[in-house]
């Protein structure tokens, strides 16, 4: 039994090695909110899609991704821990070809104990159960459509007041000078009781709500967008549900003082939602 005590450290040491070769230092990766909208845009050859498939392209190769999905909602915070996360089909009354999309990306229980050792606010717990809801998968598809990027998802303590969520998400900041790539997908107005799909743009309620949160991103105003609840009657029909506008304070928790935050696929669809995301920490 003495004698495999050197084997088992030394497999130990390549464990604690291989972590450290997954995250260790590098230049702080970008971040993203990212505006998913339909989930046929998995599937669709839009300007969305398009725009994704070209933000791939740019963005330096991160070692992994963590997700906050707006489709993912707990009480208490969890990643998903697992080798192989299944692909959710989490809707109806979609075509088929939709529910046959797969995307197969490995886990990664290293960046499930990187997150967790991360976070002080609150204690993280490891799913594995949830997988990849299309929050997630349907963006990615877009961005990585190889798949070969690991992917772990951090779920939305419904709990929690919108402040908490901000405050949280500066934790996960040192993350990205890990290599990994932070993303926040929801929908800063997201109106599903008002849908039109008769309309290809916008309300002007949700114009209008939409451009009082432009106008305090570029401010750099984040309390007020945490306290959003106070913006007025516009970006209350626009937020009349937390999950979708929350990954947002995440995208915005993660900005440093003088990053770069640019506006990609900035339009309003159906009346009632936008599908404009930010991309933080590169020019």
């Amino acid at each position: 039994m003495l004698g495999l005590l050197p084997i088992i450290s030394t497999m130990k040491l390549k464990e604690l090695n291989k972590l450290t070769s997954a995250f260790s230092a590098t230049e702080a990766m970008p971040a993203l909110f990212v505006g998913h909208g339909n989930p046929m845009n998995a599937i669709t050859d839009n300007e969305y899609g398009r725009n994704w498939r070209q933000l791939g392209s740019t963005l330096p190769k991160p070692n992994a991704v963590l997700c906050i999905s707006a489709h993912w909602e707990t009480r208490g915070t969890f990643v998903t821990a697992m080798q192989k996360p299944k692909t959710i089909h989490d809707f109806g009354g979609f075509p088929k070809q939709l529910f046959d999309v797969q995307y197969p990306a490995p886990g990664s229980e290293e960046l499930a104990k990187e997150t967790k050792a991360a976070i002080t606010k609150a204690d993280v717990g490891f799913d594995y159960d949830w997988g990849l809801d299309h929050g997630s998968w349907s963006v990615l598809k877009h961005i990585y459509p190889n798949a070969d990027i690991p992917v772990v998802e951090m779920s939305l303590d419904y709990t929690q007041a919108p402040q908490w969520h901000f405050e949280l998400a500066k934790e996960l900041a040192a993350l990205r000078n890990k290599g990994v790539l932070i993303i926040g997908s929801g929908n800063m107005v997201h109106n599903l009781r008002t849908v039109d799909f008769n309309m290809t743009g916008g309300f002007d309620w949700a114009i209008e709500a939409s451009d009082t949160m432009k106008k305090l991103i570029g401010n750099r105003d984040f309390k007020s967008l945490a306290d959003y609840r106070s913006l007025g009657r516009a970006v209350q029909l626009a937020v009349p549900t937390p999950e979708h506008y929350l990954p947002l304070l995440y995208a915005l928790g993660l900005a440093g003082e003088n990053e770069n935050i640019s506006l990609f696929n900035d339009k309003a669809e159906v009346g009632s939602i936008t599908m404009t995301s930010l991309l933080i920490g590169k020019s």
